[in-house]
Protein backbone atom coordinates (compact mmCIF):
# COMPACT_ATOMS: atom_id res chain seq x y z
CA UNK A 1 0.00 0.00 0.00
CA UNK A 2 2.85 2.37 0.83
CA UNK A 3 4.45 1.71 -2.58
CA UNK A 4 1.20 2.62 -4.32
CA UNK A 5 0.91 5.85 -2.30
CA UNK A 6 4.56 6.66 -3.04
CA UNK A 7 4.08 6.13 -6.81
CA UNK A 8 0.82 8.07 -6.69
CA UNK A 9 2.54 11.02 -4.95
CA UNK A 10 5.43 10.94 -7.48
CA UNK A 11 3.01 10.94 -10.41
CA UNK A 12 0.89 13.72 -8.82
CA UNK A 13 4.03 15.82 -8.20
CA UNK A 14 5.19 15.37 -11.80
CA UNK A 15 1.74 16.29 -13.12
CA UNK A 16 1.67 19.37 -10.89
CA UNK A 17 5.13 20.43 -12.12
CA UNK A 18 4.01 19.94 -15.74
CA UNK A 19 0.86 22.02 -15.12
CA UNK A 20 2.92 24.82 -13.54
CA UNK A 21 5.34 24.80 -16.52
CA UNK A 22 2.43 24.91 -19.01
CA UNK A 23 0.78 27.73 -17.05
CA UNK A 24 4.01 29.77 -17.03
CA UNK A 25 4.46 29.23 -20.77
CA UNK A 26 0.85 30.26 -21.47
CA UNK A 27 1.21 33.39 -19.31
CA UNK A 28 4.39 34.41 -21.19
CA UNK A 29 2.69 33.77 -24.54
CA UNK A 30 -0.37 35.81 -23.48
CA UNK A 31 1.88 38.71 -22.40
CA UNK A 32 3.74 38.52 -25.75
CA UNK A 33 0.48 38.56 -27.71
CA UNK A 34 -0.85 41.49 -25.63
CA UNK A 35 2.35 43.41 -26.34
CA UNK A 36 2.05 42.62 -30.08
CA UNK A 37 -1.56 43.83 -30.12
CA UNK A 38 -0.43 47.10 -28.54
CA UNK A 39 2.48 47.39 -31.00
CA UNK A 40 0.22 46.81 -34.01
CA UNK A 41 -2.52 49.16 -32.82
CA UNK A 42 -0.21 52.02 -31.80
CA UNK A 43 1.26 54.34 -34.40
CA UNK A 44 4.87 55.37 -34.73
CA UNK A 45 5.42 58.48 -32.61
CA UNK A 46 7.36 61.06 -34.65
CA UNK A 47 8.84 64.00 -32.77
CA UNK A 48 11.75 66.47 -32.59
CA UNK A 49 14.55 66.18 -30.04
CA UNK A 50 15.92 69.09 -28.01
CA UNK A 51 18.64 69.41 -30.65
CA UNK A 52 15.86 69.77 -33.27
CA UNK A 53 16.67 66.42 -34.91
CA UNK A 54 13.97 64.12 -36.25
CA UNK A 55 13.18 61.17 -33.96
CA UNK A 56 10.76 58.24 -33.87
CA UNK A 57 9.51 55.91 -31.16
CA UNK A 58 7.80 52.56 -31.69
CA UNK A 59 6.77 49.58 -29.54
CA UNK A 60 8.72 46.42 -30.46
CA UNK A 61 6.95 43.44 -32.00
CA UNK A 62 7.97 40.11 -30.48
CA UNK A 63 7.72 37.39 -33.13
CA UNK A 64 8.62 33.72 -33.04
CA UNK A 65 10.86 32.47 -35.84
CA UNK A 66 8.00 30.75 -37.69
CA UNK A 67 5.88 33.94 -37.51
CA UNK A 68 8.79 36.00 -38.81
CA UNK A 69 9.38 33.59 -41.71
CA UNK A 70 5.73 33.84 -42.79
CA UNK A 71 5.29 37.60 -42.43
CA UNK A 72 8.69 38.95 -43.54
CA UNK A 73 9.87 36.85 -46.48
CA UNK A 74 11.54 39.83 -48.18
CA UNK A 75 13.61 40.63 -45.06
CA UNK A 76 14.48 36.95 -44.78
CA UNK A 77 15.96 37.05 -48.30
CA UNK A 78 18.04 40.11 -47.31
CA UNK A 79 19.33 38.33 -44.19
CA UNK A 80 20.27 35.25 -46.21
CA UNK A 81 22.03 37.45 -48.78
CA UNK A 82 24.26 38.67 -45.93
CA UNK A 83 25.17 35.03 -45.11
CA UNK A 84 23.58 35.31 -41.66
CA UNK A 85 21.59 32.40 -40.29
CA UNK A 86 18.16 33.36 -38.99
CA UNK A 87 18.67 31.47 -35.74
CA UNK A 88 21.51 33.90 -34.88
CA UNK A 89 19.48 37.06 -35.48
CA UNK A 90 18.50 38.86 -32.25
CA UNK A 91 16.34 41.62 -33.68
CA UNK A 92 15.52 43.32 -36.98
CA UNK A 93 14.85 47.03 -37.40
CA UNK A 94 13.59 48.88 -40.46
CA UNK A 95 13.59 52.66 -40.78
CA UNK A 96 12.61 54.88 -43.70
CA UNK A 97 13.75 58.49 -43.92
CA UNK A 98 13.02 61.32 -46.27
CA UNK A 99 15.38 64.22 -46.97
CA UNK A 100 14.00 67.54 -48.16
CA UNK A 101 16.24 70.50 -48.81
CA UNK A 102 14.98 73.85 -50.04
CA UNK A 103 17.76 76.05 -51.36
CA UNK A 104 18.72 78.73 -53.82
CA UNK A 105 21.99 78.03 -55.63
CA UNK A 106 23.90 80.72 -57.49
CA UNK A 107 25.21 79.99 -60.96
CA UNK A 108 28.87 79.08 -60.87
CA UNK A 109 29.76 79.51 -64.49
CA UNK A 110 28.04 80.37 -67.73
CA UNK A 111 29.63 79.07 -70.89
CA UNK A 112 28.23 80.26 -74.18
CA UNK A 113 28.73 77.87 -77.04
CA UNK A 114 25.86 77.04 -79.32
CA UNK A 115 23.56 76.60 -76.35
CA UNK A 116 23.63 78.37 -73.03
CA UNK A 117 25.10 76.18 -70.29
CA UNK A 118 24.78 77.15 -66.62
CA UNK A 119 26.38 75.32 -63.72
CA UNK A 120 25.29 75.55 -60.10
CA UNK A 121 26.55 74.13 -56.79
CA UNK A 122 25.21 74.18 -53.27
CA UNK A 123 26.24 72.28 -50.15
CA UNK A 124 26.05 72.21 -46.40
CA UNK A 125 27.37 69.71 -43.85
CA UNK A 126 24.85 67.00 -44.88
CA UNK A 127 23.81 67.63 -48.49
CA UNK A 128 25.66 68.43 -51.72
CA UNK A 129 23.92 69.48 -54.93
CA UNK A 130 25.55 70.04 -58.30
CA UNK A 131 23.82 70.61 -61.57
CA UNK A 132 23.80 71.98 -65.07
CA UNK A 133 21.10 73.84 -66.92
CA UNK A 134 21.20 73.38 -70.66
CA UNK A 135 18.39 74.89 -72.73
CA UNK A 136 15.26 73.39 -71.19
CA UNK A 137 16.99 70.53 -69.37
CA UNK A 138 18.26 70.41 -65.82
CA UNK A 139 20.74 67.74 -64.79
CA UNK A 140 21.27 67.37 -61.03
CA UNK A 141 23.35 65.33 -58.63
CA UNK A 142 22.09 65.31 -55.03
CA UNK A 143 24.06 63.55 -52.31
CA UNK A 144 22.68 63.36 -48.79
CA UNK A 145 24.45 61.87 -45.77
CA UNK A 146 22.58 60.76 -42.67
CA UNK A 147 23.31 58.75 -39.58
CA UNK A 148 20.46 57.05 -37.74
CA UNK A 149 21.04 56.40 -34.04
CA UNK A 150 18.97 53.59 -32.53
CA UNK A 151 18.30 53.01 -28.82
CA UNK A 152 16.33 49.99 -27.57
CA UNK A 153 14.94 50.35 -24.06
CA UNK A 154 12.46 48.77 -21.66
CA UNK A 155 9.32 50.61 -20.57
CA UNK A 156 8.35 49.63 -16.99
CA UNK A 157 4.83 49.05 -15.69
CA UNK A 158 3.56 51.99 -13.61
CA UNK A 159 1.30 51.90 -10.61
CA UNK A 160 0.91 55.42 -9.29
CA UNK A 161 4.53 56.50 -8.87
CA UNK A 162 5.98 52.98 -8.58
CA UNK A 163 7.74 51.51 -11.62
CA UNK A 164 8.29 47.76 -11.89
CA UNK A 165 8.93 44.98 -14.42
CA UNK A 166 8.76 45.45 -18.17
CA UNK A 167 5.59 46.61 -19.92
CA UNK A 168 7.10 46.93 -23.41
CA UNK A 169 10.34 47.29 -25.32
CA UNK A 170 10.63 50.50 -27.32
CA UNK A 171 12.95 51.56 -30.10
CA UNK A 172 14.01 55.22 -30.28
CA UNK A 173 15.66 56.43 -33.48
CA UNK A 174 17.17 59.87 -34.06
CA UNK A 175 18.49 61.34 -37.27
CA UNK A 176 21.60 63.55 -37.35
CA UNK A 177 20.66 65.24 -40.63
CA UNK A 178 18.33 68.24 -40.04
CA UNK A 179 16.90 67.86 -43.57
CA UNK A 180 15.84 64.26 -42.88
CA UNK A 181 12.41 63.35 -41.58
CA UNK A 182 11.84 59.82 -40.30
CA UNK A 183 8.68 58.54 -41.97
CA UNK A 184 8.53 54.93 -40.80
CA UNK A 185 10.22 52.58 -38.39
CA UNK A 186 9.64 48.99 -37.31
CA UNK A 187 11.43 46.91 -34.69
CA UNK A 188 10.98 43.14 -34.40
CA UNK A 189 12.45 41.14 -31.57
CA UNK A 190 13.10 37.46 -32.16
CA UNK A 191 13.14 34.89 -29.31
CA UNK A 192 16.22 34.75 -27.12
CA UNK A 193 18.11 31.48 -27.02
CA UNK A 194 20.78 30.27 -24.63
CA UNK A 195 24.18 30.77 -26.16
CA UNK A 196 27.01 28.33 -25.70
CA UNK A 197 30.39 30.02 -25.50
Amino acid sequence: MRKVLFYYSVVATLLLMACVAILRHNNKEAARLRNNCEALSSETKLYKTRLDNSAASVVALQLRLDEYRKQHAKDLRRIRALDIKLRRVESVATTATESKVKFVAPRVDTIILRDTLSLFRWSDSWTRVEGTIRNNEVECLVESIDTLHQVIHRVPHRWWFIRYGTKAIRQEITSSNPHTRIVYTEYIELPKRHRHR
